[in-house]
């Protein structure tokens, strides 16, 4: 399977899927801490991927999405953005509706 069609796959089978650096339970970069935190913090049910133990798709989706940095969430297959844009989204009272939609 091609690497894109993994990406597209994964965002497909799965309703909130977080890209990120390490795992929820042992972040490796702060911003991906942050948005696992602010996910937690609104009880979301989500897939995550660790771009360090795949490399095709840690280069691949910043292609596909034309977001260069990770963590990038994406909601019902759409990009919500990286760790600034979940907070704003988060202060703002929106992230919770969107998350509630995905489910």
């Amino acid at each position: 399977m091609e690497v894109i069609d993994r990406i597209k796959d994964q965002l497909s089978s799965h309703p909130v899927v977080l890209y990120m650096k390490g795992s929820p339970d042992f972040p490796q970069c702060g911003f991906s801490g942050q948005t696992v935190q602010v996910l937690k913090a609104c009880n979301a049910q989500f897939m995550y991927i660790n771009i360090f133990e795949d490399p095709e798709v840690r280069e691949a989706l910043k292609e596909y999405s034309s977001w260069p940095t990770y963590p990038q969430l994406y909601i019902k297959g759409e990009l919500i953005g990286g760790c600034d844009i979940v907070i704003d989204l988060h202060n703002k009272g929106e992230l919770e509706g969107l998350l509630a939609a995905a489910s």
